[in-house]
């Protein structure tokens, strides 16, 4: 039976010799072969006289049929059961050890034959469930293994996301209207600043707006619940410390359950940003400020760009600005016109700490009177008539710097209330504005009135002059430093041959003498403008001075003509007594000296002070 079994498997054996996979061949021989030897196993054991079981053969061979459908599966346990059968048939059916027809023995056959059958079925079926399990145990383990895998992954993606949110400041959110329930991301609770264990709810969200936002989210909230539309607005949240975050948020509609949408968004915490972009915007302010301050200073045409002498009067005013210079005391700087006062409040700014930042200059008897307090203080838009936007002010322009107030003794009144707040409170407001601006900007005024007179006849106010005159300068006139005069001529001859492309090498001996024997009365603007016109229309290397332009005038005050001079201040101060006599010892307005004698306030206090006039003894009580 062997023999002819491996006759029959030979083919199949031989055929799957060509199989790639030698292992299954090697598994259908072990399987087979254990067919064999569980059946000749059973019968040498019913046979064995020793174990005296010859009563229980079919017992042997069921056992032999399950266990080699149990270990081999449906082939194995068939071929078991033939070989068990025939075993049966022949070793325990009598007649035994015969093939002959065995008909009364049919029956007991016939049920071994189903028997077997049947028992080889259930072992073959609980063979292909038991695989079945251990196919679903691999599979389950599997994608136990697999899901284990995407949770790290995921648990790896989260914290990656919840890092990029703390790096960004942004947190997630979902918002479900219909519910009214939040939900937070870790940055989001972050941000709000509550601990995670609190459930979010639309109310914590209100609670940390600031109180003067509080309307506008609602608003938004309102308006995206009801109409499905995208959440975009920027706020601020006032924090338990005090502190103040400025968020933006972001959301869209996902769905609508009953008619209401749920929210998924984004808050970002733009604090960090809008404060660098306020700093940007500060510094982009002060760089237009300076770049202002630098186009009016290089449209201001100065007297010259250095200051020139060596007498004792100049060397006198150097000294006080060397040691004034280097504080922010305020500086009032006197002296008649074309004296060089803007030339001194440069120095001052130059030589002090202020000097890396901007010089703005104003000539406040330049400007109209009613647009004087918007230069100074700038104007908010809509302020006047004309005011189409914001405007700096000077002093604005001037933060961190040095303000040069020229002919301050021409500010309105008004203006003078506005400038004394700036000394005393070092704060303004704009025209038209009702915010205060804090101001660090050193104040250099100057004047060539007589403001103590001013202040007696009320046209200028005393404790905005004590604020001015904390570090008085006076700068003398040209006449006071004649020995000055050679050199500040050198100095324009040089200045303005070198721009017109001459050459010039000497000056006539006579008209320096002539230069120096006239009184300047338009101080050195008046030197420099001779000096440029002689340049112009000068032919050769040797400069000289027309004497018609001066010289009658420096006769006058010559010692030949002395007599006629002092007559001629006599009759003047006589003049301008009696006009203060008339106007009470008032110089400015319609009924004062300087109207009745048709000359300028600021020329008849020059004349007041140079002849030593006494207003107060012209006052009536």
């Amino acid at each position: 039976m062997v023999l002819r079994f491996r006759r029959w498997a030979s083919p199949s054996i031989s055929m799957s010799g060509s199989n790639p996979h030698p292992g299954r061949e090697l598994q259908l021989i072990r399987a087979y072969g254990t067919a064999v030897l569980s059946v000749s196993g059973a019968l040498l054991i019913a046979h064995w006289p020793a174990f005296h079981l010859g009563s229980a053969p079919v017992s042997l061979f069921l056992c032999a049929v399950m266990f080699s459908a149990w270990c081999g599966g449906v082939g194995p346990g068939l071929l078991a059961t033939v070989l068990a059968a025939l075993a049966f048939y022949y070793s325990f059916l009598p007649p035994i050890d015969l093939f002959a027809a065995k008909p009364s023995e049919i029956p007991r056959f016939l049920v071994f034959i189903v028997s077997a059958l049947f028992v080889g079925s259930l072992s073959a079926a609980q063979r292909r469930t038991t695989e079945s399990l251990r196919r679903t145990r691999d599979d389950l383990n599997e994608t136990v293994h697999e899901l284990k895998k995407t949770n790290q992954a995921l648990g790896e993606s989260e914290a990656y996301l919840a890092e990029a949110q703390t790096l960004s400041h942004t947190g997630s959110f979902g918002w479900s209207v219909s519910t009214g329930e939040l939900f937070w991301s870790e940055e989001s609770f972050r941000i709000f600043g509550y601990e995670q264990t609190l459930r979010p709810t639309v109310q914590l969200v209100l609670e940390r707006v600031h109180p003067e936002d509080v309307h506008l989210v609602q608003q938004a909230m309102a308006g995206a619940s009801q109409h499905g539309g995208d959440l975009d607005l920027e706020h601020r949240l006032l924090m338990p410390d005090g502190s103040i975050k400025r968020v933006h948020v972001l959301g869209r509609p996902l769905n609508h359950e009953n008619g209401k949408p749920s929210f998924v968004g984004a808050v970002m915490d733009i604090t960090t940003m809008k404060t660098a972009f306020e700093e940007i915007r500060i510094l982009k302010d002060q760089l237009y400020k300076e770049n202002l301050a630098l186009r009016d200073e290089i449209d201001i045409t100065r007297m010259f760009e250095e200051i020139v002498g060596s007498s004792p009067a100049l060397q006198a005013v150097l000294s006080q600005v060397a040691k004034v210079a280097p504080t922010d005391s305020t500086v009032l700087i006197t002296g008649e016109t074309g004296t060089g006062k803007e030339l001194i409040a440069r120095a001052i700014h130059k030589r002090s700490q202020r000097s890396s930042r901007a010089f703005v200059s104003v000539n406040c008897a330049a400007i109209p009177r009613d647009l004087i307090a918007s230069e100074l203080f700038g104007h908010e838009k809509g302020a006047f008539t004309g005011a189409t936007q914001r405007r700096l002010g000077r002093f604005e322009s001037a933060e961190g710097g040095t303000i040069f107030l020229d002919e301050v003794g021409e500010l309105p009144p008004e203006t003078q209330i506005s400038l004394l707040r700036v000394l005393q409170e070092r704060e303004f407001q704009r025209v038209g504005g009702n915010e205060s601006f804090q101001i660090d900007v050193r104040v250099v005024a100057a004047t060539n009135r007589d403001l103590k007179a001013a202040m007696v006849e009320g046209g200028f106010r005393d404790d905005l002059f004590y604020r001015l005159n904390v570090f008085p300068i006076e700068v003398p006139p040209l006449r006071q430093r004649k020995e000055d005069i050679p050199l500040l001529v050198e100095y324009f001859v040089d200045r303005y041959a070198s721009k017109i492309g001459k050459k010039i090498t000497a000056i006539n001996k006579r008209s320096l003498e002539l230069l120096q024997s006239y009184a300047w009365p338009g101080n050195i603007r008046e030197l420099q403008n001779v000096i440029e016109r002689s340049v112009i229309i000068c032919d050769s290397e040797d400069l000289s001075v027309d004497e018609t332009w001066i010289g009658r005038r420096a006769l006058t005050a010559s010692s030949a003509a002395q007599p006629l001079a002092e007559r001629l201040t006599a009759q003047e101060k006589e003049l301008i007594e009696a006009a203060l006599a008339e106007s009470n010892g008032k110089v400015s307005g319609p009924l004062g000296a300087a109207a009745r004698l048709g000359i300028p306030q600021s020329t008849l206090d020059s004349r007041i002070k140079s002849l030593k006039i006494n207003k107060l003894q012209f006052r009536k009580n």
